[in-house]
């Protein structure tokens, strides 16, 4: 079985610090361990609970009949587009497998703006499309959202929705419950000792590759491979654990922006990353910050806080632009990780190999990598909201601090007495923003938090106002669509170090709709979502600014007024 080859590039320092933890890793027997499902590798705490990812593969593969049944039945009963409905771990691998592998009538939903709603629908004949919720516990709000949409949606064409609708949620859940009793098609299992974003090769990201017309065998041999040679106890010649060494020297080191590229056939493995790492390594005042779709740029103007990964397909397509500013990272010192994958196919090896490297880099760092506190303190404060919305009708009020032209801004005290000790009596939109970048310090990174529609155009707008930042400021670039980061780098953002500077941007929609059964709609549940994330940032002490469009502005007017400001 082919492997996907890999070779590492790293300054004599940090190759001196891995030659220690392999020897020292050796000396404490800690593969073997990990594969013992041995707390105490981490945090001992209640890892052991959460390490199914481990075998998951080995238990796969000959028990896939249930797979190929649900790709017959699809292809026989004539449904012309798949939507899947969750939200990370339970979406991430599907939309990367549906994006790798060019499928077309395979759609996400993972955002609860009404217009991403609305623009999914539109793509769909409601009569020939099968629905796939996607929900470990059953109770997470969004995938509950989204199923009563289009359950209701469905229900107005035909007197039995539920045989367009297929589940996949973890034994005794909540979502189990609902799929019996509306007479599901289909009800598919995960594993409860599966976290979300491990659980790529367990049912939820099976099914969707089933769904899709894929060849799980192949998945799971190609994967398979990988499982074994991670099982090696020596990390040096264990491709899983030598990555996650590297990784988590590297943070060791202050070099904790670990940056994603990919060539054009791989672009969408990097969302997958990103969640894998940061929700895993983000906790406790650590983390390493994954940087995906950053512009690169020359190598004399990356800062020593970076640590480069490129994933490139064997015989894919070169940009040689990239290649060589690449070799120019290598030259000027920085370590860099290349990793070229052998057909699409074998992305399932990435799939597990990063996963093994995410567990022993959060080993290193002394964490827990498979619990995730404050995604679930965002979830709080959101549902907090809410709860007031279904009391009185109304989101609770806010008061900004500064407005003009329809553009507001908000944040707490803090940051608003710091924002003003810079600007002076010079207050503007101009002003205050280029003041929020000015508080970028050495080893920093800004983020762009946008709760909107994450469309091809509004992407554009925003990797435009990131690279204007990471030309003026050079530190390193985040951007991430809301509500879906709330399940990715949103535990980093905010239970990580607090080295981010964050510009959150708002807007008011243009249409709402309905959540059928509930008096919020789904313009409710992303504002409050929006702003329990921002509360919870500042809680947490960060250097957070939201810019709010309203009154008449356009996401497109005020993206093209940010932009211009700074």
């Amino acid at each position: 079985m082919s492997i996907n080859s890999v070779s590492y590039s790293l300054p004599p320092k940090i190759e001196d610090a891995i030659k220690e933890q392999i020897d020292l890793w050796n000396s404490k027997n800690t593969i073997h361990r990990i594969w013992e499902k041995d707390a105490s590798v981490w945090s001992d705490e209640d890892e052991a609970k959460w390490l199914g990812w481990l075998t998951i593969v080995s238990e796969e593969i000959g028990s896939t009949g249930g797979y190929y049944a649900l790709q017959k039945d699809i292809e026989m009963s004539g449904f012309d587009d798949v939507l899947l409905m969750g939200m990370g771990g339970s979406s991430l691998c599907p939309e990367v497998l549906s994006i790798t592998f060019g499928k077309k009538n395979f759609h996400i939903l993972d955002s609860t703006d009404p217009a991403q709603v609305k623009a999914v629908e539109e793509k769909l004949d409601l009569g020939k499309t099968l629905f796939i919720v996607a929900s470990k516990s059953g109770s997470t709000l969004e995938p509950n959202c989204f199923k009563q949409y289009f359950f209701d949606r469905v229900s107005q064409i035909t007197d039995r929705p539920g045989k367009q609708f297929v589940a996949i949620t973890d034994p005794g859940s909540k979502m189990e419950q609902i799929a019996k009793a509306d007479g599901f098609r289909h009800i598919f299992y995960g594993k409860p000792e599966i976290g979300g974003r491990f659980s790529a090769l367990s049912a939820f990201g099976l099914v969707a590759a089933a769904a899709m017309g894929l060849d799980v065998d192949i998945l799971l041999a190609r994967a398979n491979a990988m499982a074994e040679l991670c099982k090696r106890g020596d990390p040096a010649e264990n491709p899983g654990a030598l990555l996650g060494l590297v990784l988590g020297v590297c943070h060791a080191q202050r070099r904790d922006k670990l940056t994603i590229f990919t060539s054009p056939e791989l672009y969408d493995l990097g969302a997958w990353l990103e969640q894998l790492i940061a929700e895993s390594t983000g906790k406790n005042g650590v983390a390493i910050i994954p940087v995906d779709r950053e512009p690169i740029i020359d190598a004399e103007n990356y800062y020593n806080d970076r640590v480069f990964v490129h994933l490139a397909l064997k015989g894919g397509a070169t940009d040689e632009d990239v290649y060589q500013r690449l070799e120019d990272i290598e030259r000027a010192g920085h370590p860099l990780i290349r990793i070229e994958l052998e057909s699409l196919y074998h992305i399932s090896q990435e799939f597990f190999r990063w996963e093994f490297a995410t567990a022993v880099a959060g080993a290193v760092m002394g964490i827990n990598p498979f619990n995730q506190p404050d995604v679930e303190s965002a979830k709080i404060e959101a549902r907090k909201i809410t709860e007031e919305y279904e009391r009185t009708g109304s989101l609770p009020d806010e008061t900004p601090f500064f407005g003009s032209d329809g553009i507001a801004l908000f944040s707490d005290d803090v940051n608003v007495d710091a924002l003003n000790s810079i600007v002076g009596e010079n207050r503007s939109l101009s002003s205050y923003l280029k003041a929020h970048l000015s508080r970028l310090g050495s080893g920093d990174y800004f983020a762009l938090l946008a709760y909107f529609e994450m469309s091809a155009e509004h992407e554009a707008a925003l990797q435009a106002i990131r690279e204007t930042v990471l030309e003026k400021e050079l530190s390193a670039t985040c951007l991430g669509f809301g509500p879906r980061f709330l399940n990715s780098t949103g535990q980093a953002y905010k239970g990580g170090a607090n080295n981010g500077v964050f510009l959150q941007i708002t807007a008011d929609d243009a249409a709402d709709l309905p959540v059928p059964g509930q008096k919020y709609t789904f313009g409710v549940v992303k504002a409050a979502q929006a702003r329990g994330d921002f509360q919870v940032l500042l809680d947490r002490g960060r250097r957070a600014l939201r810019v709010h469009l309203g009154n008449g502005v356009t996401v497109e007017e005020g993206l093209t007024a940010i932009k211009k400001t700074i």
